[in-house]
């Protein structure tokens, strides 16, 4: 059996299967990008729920995988060479988990590349962006009597949809006929914004057809129903 002993996480999380893919995570958009590729891809794992409310993320224990103190994290202990390896930031992760499995991320060098350049584009713009957007429009942000930092986020989130409208023009995915870690990136994010933060009238999504036919697709998807719900909360 797998000795985890080393890495501290393991004494606040204990692993019942130390042979098994750990992930630290909560079911948040970020979160379930790692869920949903692990379930889509077969590979067995064990999930910890890391929980805001007690401020998990910021115990000694999570720090010392994640010194960023964000979910979601993996331990693995089957990593390249047959050795341990943790690793943060779900969009790594997903890079990592597409390669350990030959799965969802193009063979071809191009496509590879095209492919992580959406994940780029998810991670560096629909992520952050959507989600100033959810601070100002429903969390404390909504209680600013100055309404430009909202509106500043309202049109980048409506300009970041209009990019992927054009995109999934004719198109199945953002890698055409190819589901990839791209759309597992991306339809979280678009699936929080007018479901959990209550944008969707705020960013005219309807104004996005596209946008909403590929999401209605991927949230039908089996290993996404799953994964959106892990780990599952207390």
């Amino acid at each position: 059996m797998t000795d985890l002993s080393a890495f501290p996480i393991t004494g606040k999380w204990p692993a019942a299967h130390p042979d098994l893919l750990q992930l630290y995570s909560l079911p948040t958009p970020n979160g379930v990008k790692v869920s949903i590729m692990l379930e889509e891809t077969g590979l067995p794992y064990e999930p910890h729920l890391v929980s805001f409310e007690t401020n998990d993320q910021m115990s000694p224990e999570f720090l010392s995988l994640n010194p960023n103190n964000k979910i979601p994290a993996i331990l693995d202990p089957d990593g390249p060479g047959g050795k341990p390896l943790a690793l943060f930031e779900s969009g790594a992760i997903l890079i990592y988990l597409a390669d350990k499995t030959n799965q969802l991320l193009p063979q071809d060098a191009a496509s590879r590349y095209e492919a992580i350049q959406w994940l780029m584009f998810q991670m560096g713009g629909i992520g952050p962006m959507f989600g100033q957007l959810g601070f100002f429009h429903r969390f404390a942000g909504k209680a600013y009597e100055d309404k430009r930092p909202r509106d500043r986020y309202v049109a980048e989130s409506k300009r970041l949809l209009g990019v992927l409208e054009k995109r999934l023009e004719g198109r199945a995915w953002l890698m055409g006929d190819v589901y990839t870690i791209a759309d597992i990136a991306t339809f979280p994010w678009v699936r929080n914004l007018i479901g959990f933060y209550e944008a969707g009238e705020l960013v005219g999504i309807d104004d996005f057809p596209n946008v909403k036919r590929v999401l209605a697709v991927f949230v039908a998807r089996p290993a996404v129903v799953r994964g959106l719900g892990i780990p599952a909360r207390g």
